[in-house]
């Protein structure tokens, strides 16, 4: 092991001029100008070259996962971007840049190549006030149809009020039935009820059982996360938000993913021993999300306050000891800093890390208790195999990451792919299963517990022989950031539920002029659809909770 400081972010090669050059050669005369990114290059474009840029670049250069899209107002101009990667080496990156004039904000669509814009753009459609042509179904997405003006946008007016109607719901295919026989009932899942996962209003059409359509209905828990993180300053402010985004155990992947952005953005080292010990607790935390993942999804199959559910939630709360011991916090842990972490392991550091060998020491047993549980159980693979299922490409077209990808046999982990932290230093797998269905959902969250155990007792090796006298646990970092104005930067992780991306532009303050979150949640939860339809009522209640959403994360 090396004791000097290294780069938490990786060096991109992208990001050298040689990669705007090649994307410059070809898209030719559709590239008006450049635009410095951080680690991918970024090109502007027209805002009616939309389609046929990002369709060159997916099937002529390889990017077929649009990670995300940011939409914002300068004075002079509206502006969406465009993150893409490759699903095969999401080191490749690339930014297209789409500027629309203040007085008429239109720009075309890009969902007819990438299905996941649906979604994203109706967000900047929503918030900050952005048209797009060609758009299936442009409408407000977190907020009420009848809400005026849009938040984001320079000129909102803050003080104006707002009159939310109530309109009555009607059902969307009345008079177009597949069949004089059929009948068609609108049914409303939620957004109070226990299989939603949380305030998820679910608008199905039934024929039957049979789910004719289904569109997820979001926006009942907008937090204003972005919006808070803009008025905080970067060293000290803004790191205790992201454990309020996926708050169910994921804060410290949480954490990280706005450390490694910023510290991107302000080009901060880490140091080896805090690399380690972040990568700890980050895995602590993808055991605490997994274990309350597969809890609730027992709950929500079986349907009763089951046996698997008591054995995940007592599992999470072994593994809420150990962070709470080390983080001071149960939940909201506050523990990452900018440049490394608050504090060392706790004393005595031998009899804590024998804690944490008893924790994981017990876990092979117990994983063979959720084996005979829920995977041999003749019920649970009733409602689970063939049900849901989510076929490899259209995960992609709709931006599915994580758990949800990995389930439909798409091999793409960040820690791996993109490493960062001390991953690539270790012995671990990445795991998939191919069926795309609920129930290798499920597989893949009990194999990554067991390869999150392996992570994470390979880190406590290292930590408890690591030389006294090069235990650095920050770097030296400026009381005060701030980043060069015009810096842009896009980092994301390899967070519990799937890829968790920050994107920040910096205006010369100590505050960011825009920081987006791209939450692998909303991405997931986008193509319910894609699972449901043709599927039984019941197996909408289980592709539901096979995503394993966070609405907090999604509403953001």
């Amino acid at each position: 092991m090396s004791p000097e400081s290294t780069l938490e972010s990786r060096p991109s090669e992208n990001a050298d001029p040689s990669g705007q050059r090649d994307l410059e050669a070809l898209l030719g005369d559709a590239v008006l100008d450049r635009d410095d990114h951080e680690n991918a290059p970024a090109v502007v474009i027209r805002p009616d070259d939309v389609q046929s840029v990002l369709e060159t670049l997916r099937d002529d250069a390889g990017f077929d996962h649009c990670s995300c899209v940011t939409a914002q107002q300068y004075p002079d101009r509206f502006e969406t971007i465009y993150h893409l990667t490759s699903y095969a080496d999401p080191t490749r990156e690339a930014s297209v840049v789409v500027p629309t004039p203040i007085d008429d904000p239109v720009s075309e669509s890009a969902e007819p190549v990438f299905r996941t814009a649906d979604w994203h753009e109706r967000e900047a459609y929503d918030l900050v006030g952005i048209e797009y042509e060609d758009h299936p179904d442009l409408r407000r997405i977190l907020l009420p149809e009848t809400w005026q003006g849009h938040p984001l946008s320079r000129g909102y007016d803050q003080e104006r009020p707002q009159v939310v109607t109530l309109s009555e719901h009607e059902n969307p295919i009345a008079g177009d039935e597949r069949d004089a026989a059929s009948e068609t009932m609108f049914l409303n899942i939620g957004p109070h009820h226990p299989s939603t996962h949380g305030v998820l209003h679910v608008k199905a059409v039934l024929d039957g059982e049979t789910v004719v359509d289904v569109d997820p209905d979001i926006g009942y828990i907008h937090r204003c996360e972005e919006q808070m993180c803009q008025q905080s300053t970067y060293r000290h402010q803004i790191m205790p938000y992201p454990d309020r985004w996926d708050w169910v155990s994921s804060g410290l992947l949480n954490e990280w993913a706005y450390a490694r952005a910023a510290e991107d953005l302000a080009d901060l080292a880490v140091p080896d021993y805090a690399r380690v010990v972040r990568t700890m607790g980050a895995e602590l935390s993808r055991l605490a999300s997994h274990f309350i993942a597969i809890a609730t999804y027992a709950l929500d199959i079986v349907g009763e306050f089951c046996a698997a559910f008591q054995y995940g939630i007592r599992d999470r709360e072994l593994v809420l000891d150990v962070l709470e011991e080390l983080t001071g916090q149960r939940m909201m842990f506050n523990y990452f800093r900018l440049g490394g972490v608050a504090w060392d392991l706790p004393e005595p550091r031998e009899e804590f890390i024998a804690g944490v060998r008893d924790v994981l020491d017990s876990f092979p047993a117990k994983i063979e208790e959720y084996h005979d549980l829920l995977v041999t159980n003749e019920i649970f693979q009733r409602r689970c195999v063939d049900t849901g299922v989510l076929e490899p490409d259209a995960a992609k077209q709709y931006g599915c990451t994580g758990p949800v990808a990995r389930g439909s046999g798409i091999d793409y982990d960040l820690r791996r792919d993109d490493p960062y932290g001390y991953y690539d230093n270790l012995e671990w797998n990445v795991v998939t299963e191919p069926d795309g269905d609920n129930y290798s959902r499920l597989l893949v969250r009990l194999r990554e517990i067991e390869e999150s155990a392996k992570i994470v007792e390979q880190c406590l090796d290292l930590l408890e022989h690591w030389p006294e006298d090069e235990r650095e646990i920050q770097s030296n970092v400026p009381r005060t950031l701030k980043p060069e104005a015009g810096t842009e930067t896009y980092r994301a992780v390899e967070g519990a539920k799937g890829e968790l991306g920050i994107y920040v532009r910096a205006d010369g303050t100590e505050t960011p002029a825009r920081f987006k979150i791209r939450s692998p949640c909303f991405s997931n939860l986008s193509a319910l659809p894609e699972l449901a339809r043709g599927e039984y009522v019941a197996d909408l209640v289980a592709s539901i909770g096979s995503l394993d959403c966070i609405m907090g994360e999604v509403d953001r």
